[in-house]
């Protein structure tokens, strides 16, 4: 992406943001977006491919902390954009020269999507300190990368590998990023002899601008790719395995480092960052790295004690000794038997326990509860609960 497309295209309006929108805002307005322009989702549709180049671009660039600094600085310095005598802009502007500053200022970086030079390399390259050159050669870092993916909840207590696919701008795999047509090759640039740059005199002063024969790359293609239409990049997908760790939470957002972009010029790859969501299990729950469990028990287990199975989420169920005289919604702690922390030891299994009310009671047990009510007839729960309430 050239640097006069950096300063021309306006990226909070491409992902419909405001221009004081906040990180996460600029977040949910790119997941929204993508998901509704994915390839994946609008096969063969060119302009909704083009639509989602142009939502990676944007938040490639909103979601930089730095870049968007450098991109809100430069279109504040140049009010949003600029144009040439040529262009419609007034006789004489910019200081009387009579060139497109969309020309002067285009750095043409071959990244097509991944950022833009900052403010410095651009004003470095119109006062002669040779800034849009080094843009032009530099390795570059690749763009971080976000997605989802989704994990039952004993993979997500176990940690799990998992196959991501992945869509974003890399090398043309028709081309191999050449932008030459099978069969052909680039030729060095005759005008820049292959640097890229080339020297234009004010008068007052002299500067380094791309090449306007290659556009800043120091080569030339007399035979695009029919693909690419010589640029050398193209939208593709491709699909990686990523380890997730044991004990990752629903909703945790995960760091896979040089999994984003391939960097460009031999630049490092980007991060990848991957929000995780866990399914529900039908018996255990999760309060941080402690397992909770709710086991219901009987009335006479809870009045007069019992020791009573609990099932563990690994291996075999363990035993929970239940004191005479236990309450119902009591939680007791196994300890070990939780979520496997990083440094390799695990929380502990919550267990609340439920006493059941039996629903039909006759014969033999029915006259032992009447039995039991008579000789308890003295013992009323509620009598602390109505005084509280007339003290009031």
């Amino acid at each position: 992406m050239s640097t006069k497309d950096f300063l021309e295209k306006d990226y909070y309006k491409v992902l419909g943001v405001s221009k004081t929108a906040t990180s996460d805002e600029i977040k949910k307005s790119y997941r929204k977006l993508a998901r509704k322009y994915h390839p994946d989702a609008n096969k063969g549709d060119p302009k909704a491919e083009e639509r989602f180049k142009e939502i990676s671009e944007a938040y490639n660039t909103l979601s930089d902390t730095k870049r968007r600094k450098e991109y809100d600085d430069a279109r504040s310095l140049f009010g949003g954009g600029f144009r040439g005598a040529g262009q419609g802009a007034p006789a004489g502007a910019g200081g009387g020269f009579n060139f497109d500053l969309g020309d002067l200022f285009g750095t043409g970086t071959a990244g097509g999507g991944t950022g833009s030079g900052g403010l410095g390399d651009i004003l470095g390259g119109v006062f002669g300190r040779g800034g849009a050159r080094t843009a032009q050669t530099r390795p570059r870092r690749g763009a971080d990368v976000e997605t989802e993916t989704s994990l039952s909840f004993s993979d997500a207590l176990e940690g799990v590998t998992v196959s991501l696919r992945l869509a974003g701008e890399g090398p043309c795999p028709t081309c191999k990023g050449t932008g030459a047509k099978a069969g052909t090759v680039p030729r060095v640039c005759p005008n820049c002899e292959g640097t890229g740059q080339e020297s234009k005199n004010l008068g007052s002063f002299a500067f380094s601008e791309p090449c306007h024969e290659c556009r800043g790359r120091g080569l030339v293609v007399d035979d695009p790719c029919p693909v690419c239409s010589g640029s050398g990049r193209a939208l593709s997908t491709r699909t990686i395995q990523a380890r997730i760790p044991a004990g990752v939470a629903d909703g945790q957002r995960i760091k896979l480092k040089g999994k984003g972009a391939p960097g460009e010029r031999g630049g490092p790859a980007g991060d990848l960052y991957v929000r995780v969501h866990v399914t529900a299990h039908p018996v255990f729950g999760r309060a941080g790295y402690n397992l909770t469990v709710t086991v219901p028990v009987t009335f006479p287990e809870a009045t007069l004690g019992a020791e009573i199975k609990v099932p563990s989420h690994r291996g075999a169920p363990v035993s929970v000794r239940i004191p005479a005289g236990t309450p119902n919604g009591r939680t007791f702690r196994v300890r070990g038997k939780g979520v496997r922390r990083s440094d390799g030891t695990n929380g502990d299994l919550l267990v609340t326990v439920q006493v059941q009310v039996p629903q039909n009671v006759n014969g033999q047990a029915r006259k032992a509860l009447e039995d039991f009510r008579e000789a308890t007839a003295g013992q009323d729960p509620r009598d602390d609960l109505l005084q509280r309430a007339r003290s009031v």
